[in-house]
């Protein structure tokens, strides 16, 4: 477990509700609904649509924008999908692209809170190809201290892959973490915090960057 993330994610939820009532922006308050799910909300949303887009074009149509809503329980009205699906629909095709839409819903973060997340993605990608697995854990980070290698409930490779499993897409856990997860992962942190200098200061520790 990563320091203070559970914490964050609690922190970042009750927020979340909190602000749900002020905001009139259609985005937003579904931003704020997702992130009221903690961290993986956003890529929850994601993996809704996943499952609908059968013919895999990584688009969606209002049809199922909407049931993709309502499959993940989003309180929104018709009108404001519409609202929220033009946003989306620039060039008025009918349909969005969900990939750009995840993007969008993603908390907004300052360049230096990016640069210090991919530090400590590069720091973590020891095979610096862009994808951080159990292998390139064994290099730069310690199993043995973990309370479950202690008494001997898992392995070494149980602890990364448990490790691995906090960043990746809740449902769609294959060991591997992506820029975009631990991006995505981070936002949702970030939103929990306030000020640039101590969510920098928080990841310089996590990391010890």
């Amino acid at each position: 477990q990563m320091p203070g993330t559970a914490r964050h994610d609690r922190e970042m939820a009750i927020q979340a509700k909190r602000n749900l009532s002020k905001t009139t922006d259609p985005v937003e308050r579904l931003r704020l609904q997702c992130l009221a799910r903690g961290s993986a909300g956003i890529k929850g949303l994601g993996r809704v649509f996943r499952i609908m887009d059968d013919d895999n074009s990584r688009t969606l149509d209002f049809k199922e924008f909407v049931k993709g809503l309502n499959d993940y329980a989003m309180m929104i009205d018709k009108e404001e999908a519409q609202e929220i699906f033009r946003i989306f629909d620039k060039d008025g095709s009918g349909t969005i692209d969900f990939d750009e839409f995840l993007v969008t819903l993603r908390p907004p973060m300052s360049k230096a809170r990016k640069e210090i997340i991919m530090q400590a993605f590069r720091k973590l990608d020891k095979t610096g190809d862009g994808v951080i697995t159990i292998e390139d854990l064994r290099g730069v980070y310690n199993a043995k201290h973990h309370p479950k290698y202690q008494n001997g409930d898992w392995t070494e490779d149980q602890v990364f892959r448990a490790f691995l499993d906090n960043f990746d897409s809740p449902y769609d856990k294959d060991g591997k973490v992506t820029t975009e997860e631990f991006m995505n992962y981070y936002a949702g942190v970030s939103a929990s915090i306030d000020t640039d200098v101590y969510f920098i200061i928080m990841m310089k520790n996590a990391w010890k960057l």
